[in-house]
């Protein structure tokens, strides 16, 4: 699966939020300043182009959806970190997050019993 920047994971952050919209939907939910009509449509094209998004054709435009699960390209993203930045170490890159946010020890704690009442 493809990476994508920043401007593509914003649009796509909103896609899967909204499940679907035209290009001016898309915008309304753009925090201000809101960027331009064509730069939207530009890289939902994009988007396309990189099969995260489909369209639909409805009226004289268009009504994008997501191809590409949140959930999906979100373990993705976590997994290339870690192999990127942690050499694939999971209790590395856990690590790493516990030190620099100073978590507390009851924190990981509590996302342990978390992980094992899902596992059950």
């Amino acid at each position: 699966m493809k990476q994508l920047t920043k401007a593509e994971e914003e649009i796509m952050q909103i896609l899967w939020h909204l499940k679907e919209s035209n290009v001016n939907g898309i915008i309304d939910e753009m925090p201000e300043p809101k960027p331009a009509y064509n730069t939207v449509s530009t890289i939902v094209r994009i988007l396309e182009n990189k099969e995260f998004v489909d369209h639909k054709k409805k009226g004289k435009g268009y009504i994008y959806f997501p191809k590409v699960e949140k959930e999906t390209y979100s373990n993705q993203s976590i997994n290339q970190l870690m192999n990127n930045y942690f050499n694939g170490s999971f209790q590395s890159m856990v690590s790493f997050f516990m030190k620099k946010n100073e978590m507390k020890s009851t924190d990981l704690e509590a996302i342990l019993k978390e992980i094992n009442k899902d596992n059950k």
